[in-house]
């Protein structure tokens, strides 16, 4: 039998309506279990730890983030797989720094949620966190397991979580990965693409890294931006990164302000990753015209990578290897980002 860790961390999955109020409160682990009887009826072992107090997830953050990955760490060799319930608005942050603190990840890490909560009559919240449980404990002929990554299921699609954006409030399929496809299918089969699902080296340790520098910014462009609003951020006392999200295929305005503060800004340290705004597509450095400045001023291409990533991918490399973060920051350490 498979064993599976559930980590609960809190989010719209976990509540229950109180029965005098009405209102949505978080529900203890004995009355969450109450409502998923078949998660400890099936062929997987499920063992359950809990967040204490659970977070909503705007409340979700590094520290966070380190206890996740810490839990995981010290059970990695007691479990085939792991399931982290999360509220889904800040999940694919999350899953994403997740991706990168889990080095030589080798089992399946799959975040799960719900848009209604597990107390809710039409609730999605049994079918993701079943099927969840289902592809975590999932193994090959070898014994092997299927996804040994860091993904995100949600409705009928599992994705690679440092690839997701969460694109909807309201339907069900609240997540999507633009710029790489999904990797598996749910329907009344999961049917898994072993072709685009991330392996790390079998004979590898897992090596876990916590140390994040969250002195970073994000910078959005946009038809008129001021000179004061670009300096004022740039020139934040301890500024360490700066996500730029530029029009289209990596693109600015040509005003020689705006390339100057860029230039002083790289010229003191600070790594400016060029993000596109647009959710499809990669940003090409050099394509037009309007982003040679950005060359010429040391904007490092964040290709077709996602804001979600690329903060946590920077926050991770500035506290654990400042030196190499330069360098590092443009490679595709674990599926990011594909550079051509």
């Amino acid at each position: 039998m498979s064993k599976v860790l559930l980590i609960s961390t809190g989010g719209t999955i976990t509540m229950v309506r109180e029965k005098v109020s009405g209102a949505l409160v978080p529900a203890d682990m004995e009355t969450f279990k109450a409502f998923i009887p078949e998660l400890f009826a099936g062929e997987v072992e499920v063992d359950i730890q809990a967040f204490t107090p659970l977070l909503d997830s705007s409340d979700v953050g590094p520290d966070s983030w380190r206890q996740m990955a810490q839990m995981i760490a010290d059970r990695y060799d007691q479990y085939d797989g792991f399931v982290i319930l999360h509220g889904t608005d800040t999940m694919s942050y999350s899953a994403s720094a997740l991706s990168f603190m889990l080095e030589n990840l080798n089992k399946p890490v799959v975040f799960t949620g719900s848009q209604l909560p597990v107390g809710v009559l039409r609730s999605d919240a049994k079918e993701n966190l079943l099927t969840a449980i289902e592809i975590a404990s999932a193994k090959d002929e070898n014994g092997d397991a299927i996804v040994p990554e860091v993904t995100i299921y949600f409705e009928d699609r599992l994705f690679r979580a440092n690839r997701t954006t969460k694109r909807n409030a309201e339907h069900f399929s609240a997540f999507n990965s633009y710029n790489y496809p999904a990797l598996a299918k749910a329907g009344v089969h999961i049917t898994y693409q072993p072709h685009l699902i991330h392996y790390s080296d079998p004979s590898l340790p897992l090596t876990l890294h916590t140390q994040f520098e969250t002195n970073v910014a994000v910078l959005k462009l946009f038809p008129g931006i001021q000179p004061s609003v670009v300096r004022a951020l740039l020139r934040t006392r301890g500024l360490k990164g700066v996500v730029l999200e530029t029009f289209g295929a990596g693109n600015a305005p040509t005003d020689h302000w705006l390339y100057k503060e860029l230039k002083a800004a790289v010229d003191k340290g600070i790594i400016i990753v060029n993000k596109t705004q647009c959710n499809t597509g990669s940003v090409e450095m050099g394509l037009y015209a309007v982003s040679l400045n950005l060359m010429k001023a040391g904007v490092i291409s964040g290709y077709d990578i996602t804001t979600e990533a690329l903060l946590t991918k920077m926050m991770l490399l500035l506290g654990e290897r400042p030196e190499q973060a330069r360098e590092l920051i443009a490679r595709d350490l674990c599926g990011e980002m594909t550079i051509d």
